[in-house]
């Protein structure tokens, strides 16, 4: 009886109240009732018993009275409508697309509470002399640029702002303390801060685990400084100046079984980098970083498993210290395979299908990594200004502002490199299409490629593309940048080989004048036509920076490959010739520039290549594809 009788007083409540729930001269657009919202919630919680339960949208659908509920029910969105005349739930969807329901206010109250809860940021706060009463944090969401994010995840950022005696909080964020919520499990999922010893990766999306695995060792072998890899053999050294220095580069020539050397000596032999800001304080800032500071002596050391994969060999370097003692830096080089999936060489026969002939070479490379930190890495050079924002700007800044009171600072990146080439007499052909007409053919017009060979040092100069500077009028004689660094007027630069001449910047870089430059030499414009003759190529970039590049600026990366090209002579193999590809990110510019004359061939060749970041001066070296040369030894 007793149970009977609380079950009559649960009752009568829930019934009185669905009764009033149905106000009557309702508009068929009036928006739901306090009565209404109430009883959608009554019935939807009646009908799903979770722990994680939340209404995140709870509207009206005309014309009939029905309610449209987006609810997170358990991690997951449900779209749940409600017919408010017949006091029942008629339809439930789970969503599965892309996209979370609105933020609601509870939850960015609960967020913000989380942060004054975490150790990290208030260590973060009084680290930077702040008093954490006087810190807040706010909401923001995370957004979607692209990224592949995992599922189920609903995050959005907080980041922190400072009052003490204002409550205009947004001018004074404090910078590099931003943390990351999961709002269903309302936790902290990460903290970041500029420094990585704080910084908890993974910053997006958990990504699975890559494992690189040589269960039979690595491929190449090396012998003091020797290095032999495929097909290839190579003397690695190391310099204060240059860091790494690849000679004596060769690839075995299966045909004439011995080894053929095709390049002498790489290095990198200047970066370049003036920053274009001609205040006072500014105007003095072209580096000249392997001149001035030496890449070998600002070489550090390599982080296993950061900076170079499990399967990499490490090397040691010493340089000598201000008394002339050697320094010893550890492992300051690495050396791995890599494997990236690219395809070098694939053929599939369709016209005689049944033979089920089909081929395909992975592309595989061999790194030589070195990192050189020079000054800033991995973070933008700013200047303070009086700034807080960009309409109070009216005059010339020299640079994007990235946040209050700081402008990132326009500047350049030019990285020449010394080819020192097979040590023979060589010549220099550029190859160039121009259009072509045939009145026979119905097809009238066509492109042909016209060589060149270059006789002396200016017709070897080349500028890849169209630049700005282009169309700038300046005086040379008083650029006195432009002067110390005249060696970046060109892409590339062909000169004799002379001993002295290694150092595109001078061989006394610090505070040098431009008598001793690439450019003086090659001023000369001596004869390079069937010489032992150095190839220089410069790469560079403008670097304007954006908001998205501070505090923490991502790689940016450049390269260049030198390609070999084929030359037929009486069913030989590969010639001692080279092209080159040059490009920055994706977006790729090829000129080339082989040794000999060459003619097409369906084949992948190896090739010598050398690239690099800001940070970075890795060598690859593509494997061997002779046995594709000599297997189709047919030229189409």
């Amino acid at each position: 009886m007793a149970s009977l009788k609380f079950l009559f007083f649960v009752i009568i409540p829930i019934s009185f109240f669905i009764l009033s729930a149905h106000p009557e001269n309702l508009h068929p657009l009036d928006p739901l009732t306090p009565s209404e919202l109430q009883l959608v919630q009554t019935l939807i919680t009646a009908q799903y018993i979770s722990n994680s339960f939340n209404f995140n949208i709870t509207t009206l659908t005309p014309p009939r009275r029905r309610a449209f509920v987006i609810a997170r029910i358990n991690q997951t969105t449900h779209e749940i409508t409600v017919d408010l005349s017949t006091d029942s739930v008629i339809s439930d969807r789970i969503h599965t697309g892309h996209g979370y329901p609105i933020i609601m206010a509870e939850e960015q109250e609960a967020a913000q509470a989380l942060a004054l809860q975490y150790a990290p940021f208030l260590a973060a706060v009084r680290k930077r002399g702040l008093k954490v009463e006087e810190a807040l944090c706010d909401v923001f969401p995370v957004g979607w640029y692209g990224e592949d994010r995992v599922k189920n995840k609903r995050m959005v950022n907080l980041l922190c702002f400072y009052l003490d005696g204002t409550v205009n909080f947004e001018t004074r964020p404090v910078e590099g303390a931003t943390m990351t919520v999961d709002l269903d499990e309302m936790k902290i999922a990460t903290g970041t801060d500029y420094r990585a010893s704080v910084q908890k990766p993974p910053f997006r999306a958990r990504l699975s685990a890559v494992t690189v695995e040589q269960p039979d060792g690595p491929s190449f072998e090396i012998h003091g400084h020797s290095v032999r890899w495929a097909n290839w053999d190579f003397h690695l050294g190391f310099d204060m100046r240059a860091g790494p220095i690849i000679s004596l580069a060769s690839i075995y020539d299966i045909e004439q079984q011995k080894f053929r050397r095709v390049l002498y000596r790489a290095l990198i032999s200047e970066l370049f980098v003036p920053y274009i800001d001609l205040t006072e304080e500014w105007y003095s800032r072209t580096f000249l970083d392997a001149g001035e500071f030496g890449f070998g002596q600002s070489a550090v050391s390599l982080e296993p498993l950061r900076d170079c994969p499990a399967n990499a060999k490490f090397m040691d370097a010493y340089v000598a210290g201000l008394d002339g003692k050697p320094n010893k830096k550890s492992k300051v080089i690495c050396i791995f395979e890599q494997h990236d999936g690219d395809i070098m060489w694939r053929h599939t026969e369709t016209t005689i299908s049944k033979k089920g002939i089909s081929e395909v070479r992975p592309e595989l490379s061999l790194v030589l990594r070195m990192v050189s930190t020079v000054g800033l890495t991995g973070c933008l050079e700013v200047k303070g200004t009086e700034y807080t924002n960009t309409q109070q700007i009216e005059e010339e800044v020299y640079g994007t502002p990235v946040t209050e009171n700081r402008v990132a600072v326009n500047h350049d990146h030019f990285l020449t490199c010394h080819l020192d080439l097979d040590g023979e007499a060589n010549s220099f052909v550029k190859l160039q299409t121009t259009r072509a007409g045939d009145p026979k053919s119905p097809r009238k017009g066509y492109w042909k490629v016209v060589s060149e060979t270059a006789k002396t040092e200016s017709d070897a100069k080349i500028k890849l593309g169209s630049i700005a500077a282009d169309l700038v009028v300046v005086n040379p004689n008083k650029n006195y940048t432009q002067i110390r660094g005249g060696f970046t007027k060109y892409n590339v630069w062909v000169t004799p080989y002379n001993k002295s001449e290694k150092w595109a910047g001078g061989l006394y870089a610090d505070q040098s004048r431009g008598d001793d430059t690439l450019a003086t030499w090659s001023s000369r414009d001596r004869d390079i036509e069937n010489k032992d003759i150095v190839l220089w190529y410069t790469m560079g970039f403008h670097h304007v920076p954006y908001q998205e590049d501070f505090p923490i600026m991502l790689t940016i990366s450049g390269q260049f490959e030198l390609r070999q090209a084929i030359q037929y002579v009486r069913g030989s193999n590969c010639s001692s010739s080279f092209s080159i590809v040059t490009g920055r990110n994706s977006a790729r510019r090829k000129m080339n520039i082989p040794v000999f004359h060459s003619v097409y061939t369906p084949c992948t060749f190896p090739s010598v290549g050398g690239g690099t970041t800001l940070n970075e001066i890795p060598y690859i070296f593509n494997n061997d594809c002779m046995s594709c040369c000599t297997d189709n030894h047919t030229i189409s």
